[in-house]
């Protein structure tokens, strides 16, 4: 039955690729509605074959709305949100406003599709780096429980939406000609360098902002609330793609030659694993993929017991990381 779907934050970066994604999957569209903020309305957007005009988010842009992907910031998901499900629609959320809330599934399809019958006009679409961090895993776990994950992620601009990544652009021009460069977006000199993750620092455990998502999303997803973590974050001057090392250590021994052959069935992944020409999963082959790149599938050698496996992964953090997974929580819907 066809849908009638809005876009909350329609001009943003991940609002731009929800419309690539409700193309090319062909999504059962009866309207297509274009909500932004004040100084984005009027804007036209090319969908299809049609000429979109960007209206004006309010709390009555959603009559008849029966799908809502928002992508525009928790300030504006705790605003509007509520006004979407008392419409009638059901909001997929792209934010960290309703992630952890109790009473909200929060869902990567391939993980936890059932969750999604438990939504009360709220599914919350989790973090990119959770995302393309822990659904290569998650086969996996299902046959050999994993009891420990330690994880440093390698961060896109995109992650930082369109703003950051036209900074990474400019600065990367302007070092090579030689000019200064002040940063605006983010805190520190992009070109040619890489820093801590810009998310607020916690002063006492040390993890900063995105690390915790990471951490408490995963749990929530795996349904396993007690399961040990660590995690580094690191912004890298990468337009778009994630890139992920992970060591996981299961609850029983378990081979690189196992865990290629869980994977090789897994959905939404590809294995990239080619040791005789160092070929590996890369951001650059990542982008525009809707599948998330799975390499590097080694024996953890800091354990000798055999239970622990090293692998890298690479994912398109406004694909899968963002709007493909918001979208495909919406064909479930």
């Amino acid at each position: 039955m066809s849908k009638v779907v809005a876009i909350v934050g329609a001009t943003g970066a991940v609002g731009v690729e929800f419309l690539k994604c409700l193309d090319e999957r062909k999504f059962p569209l009866k309207e297509l509605r274009l909500l932004a903020s004040a100084r984005s309305a009027g804007r036209e957007m090319q969908f299809k074959n049609q000429t979109l005009k960007v209206t004006e988010l309010t709390e009555r842009s959603f009559d008849g709305v029966d799908i809502a992907l928002f992508s525009a910031g928790s300030g504006i998901s705790k605003k509007f949100a509520p006004a979407a499900v008392k419409a009638g629609a059901v909001v997929v959320d792209n934010s960290s406003a309703f992630r952890m809330d109790a009473g909200v599934p929060l869902v990567v399809p391939e993980i936890n599709p059932e969750a999604i019958k438990t939504h009360k006009g709220v599914i919350a679409n989790p973090n990119c780096s959770a995302i393309i961090s822990i659904t290569p895993l998650w086969p996996i776990h299902k046959v050999n429980p994993i009891r420990r994950l330690n994880i440093a992620t390698y961060q896109a601009a995109s992650g930082a939406g369109a703003a950051a990544m036209e900074e990474l652009v400019d600065s990367t021009r302007a070092y090579l000609d030689g000019r200064d460069y002040q940063p605006k977006v983010l805190p520190h000199p992009y070109a040619f360098n890489l820093f801590s993750h810009n998310a607020d620092v916690d002063p006492v455990t040390g993890y900063n902002g995105e690390e915790a998502k990471v951490i408490d999303e995963t749990r929530k997803i795996f349904g396993v609330p007690d399961l040990r973590i660590s995690i580094t974050c690191v912004r890298v001057p990468v337009l778009r793609a994630h890139a992920v090392a992970v060591s996981f250590e299961c609850e029983r021994p378990i081979t690189p030659e196992e865990v290629r052959a869980i994977l090789a069935k897994a959905p939404g992944v590809r294995i990239v694993d080619d040791r005789a020409k160092n070929y590996f999963p890369m951001p650059k082959d990542a982008s525009g993929q809707d599948d998330i790149l799975v390499g590097r599938i080694r024996q953890d050698l800091g354990d000798p017991t055999g239970h622990t496996i090293a692998l890298l992964s690479a994912g398109d953090q406004l694909l899968k990381g963002a709007a493909l997974n918001a979208v495909q929580i919406a064909e479930l819907l």
